[in-house]
């Protein structure tokens, strides 16, 4: 009985420190852990739970399960046609198997590490491969887009908002894209996936993320933009610079109307005064014709003597009224 008892004590301290010790641990969701023994991996725990190993001498490392996010410094590469651009990428990537993983990188630091080798290398092969519009274009929809100017509230007509729509319209067809942008990422997927494979780590996707134009390749698009802009500004200066000639030509026909027309009306008015004066003269000559003949004959002199610096004969009729109180009766 004794011996039984000591036996049951003995297996229960062994049970106690052998549970002391840790042969149990946890694998959480979205975890998964690989066992190690002496440094040589005797298993691995892809799905969440309880789990078993050996105290002391194993020992559990821990990987995410989940998908985890790989961001590349951006990277200035030529494209084929040697344009200079600023790629920035990003990817989604796995720990596919944990074993292979450990073996390989041990850490998520060495993973990201070994990734920013291959997408590095990756993205500036396929970059370089193609041509900028594959890059920064996506699709060939550009070339379907309907565009014109808002015009039609700044012109008179519709003939001239034709014309002035045809002036400022600068659209080129671009070239027809192959891949795009999308089709870069997806090359850049099927070219870095298999490299990755012999780390353990799957990637899900390879995104470019933005495309940026270098300092030279900007400075020629805004040159290009600032031209197209001036374009449209010299077509619009040309319209009004024609609309201003159609109003001048306009308000000066007005003008030679409206003078017409004023000169035509103060010569009628002037024909009706000198007819009326005419009348008013007839009928005053006629009341007393000596004193007319004197009143014209005075008026006369008002005007011709002081612009006469010396008279050669004052016997001519002119001077009647001057030096013959007679006159009236010698020239009647």
């Amino acid at each position: 009985m004794r011996k039984l008892v000591t036996a049951i004590i003995i297996i229960a301290v062994f049970v106690i420190v052998f549970l002391l010790l840790g042969p149990f641990y946890m694998v959480t969701e979205g975890e998964q852990a690989v066992v190690t023994r002496f440094g040589r991996i005797v298993g691995t725990e892809t799905t969440a739970g309880l789990k078993f190993r050996m105290p002391v001498i194993d020992t559990i490392t821990r990987y995410p399960s989940t998908l985890l996010s790989w961001d590349g410094d951006a990277q200035r590469i030529p494209t084929k046609e040697n344009q200079f651009i600023w790629v920035d990428a990003t990817a989604r990537w796995r720990i596919a198997d944990p074993a292979l993983f450990y073996m390989t990188v041990k850490t998520v630091e060495g993973g990201i590490a070994r990734l920013n080798d291959v997408l590095d290398s990756t993205i500036r092969t396929v970059i370089s491969e193609n041509y900028l519009n594959e890059a920064v274009r996506s699709t060939n929809r550009i070339n379907t887009l309907e565009y014109s100017e808002e015009i039609n509230n700044e012109v008179e007509n519709a003939e001239d908002a034709e014309t002035l729509r045809s002036l400022t319209d600068t659209r080129q067809r671009q070239e027809e894209i192959k891949i795009g942008r999308d089709g870069l990422s997806d090359k850049m997927l099927s070219d870095a996936a298999p490299l990755t494979l012999n780390y353990g780590i799957e990637l899900e996707d390879v995104i470019i993320r933005q495309i940026r134009y270098s300092d030279d390749l900007t400075g020629s698009v805004y040159a290009r933009m600032i031209k197209e802009r001036s374009q449209i500004a010299e077509a619009y200066r040309a319209y009004g610079r024609g609309q201003l000639l159609s109003w001048q030509g306009r308000t000066e026909n007005d003008k030679r109307t409206i003078l017409s027309e004023a000169y035509a009306e103060s010569e009628r008015i002037k024909g009706e005064a000198d007819a009326e004066a005419a009348r008013i003269y007839s009928e005053a000559y006629s009341a007393d014709p000596e004193f007319f003949r004197l009143w014209t004959t005075l008026e006369s002199y008002k005007k011709t003597l002081p612009s006469i610096d010396k008279t050669l004969s004052t016997k001519s009729a002119y001077f009647g009224y001057l030096y013959s109180p007679s006159y009236v009766q010698d020239t009647e």
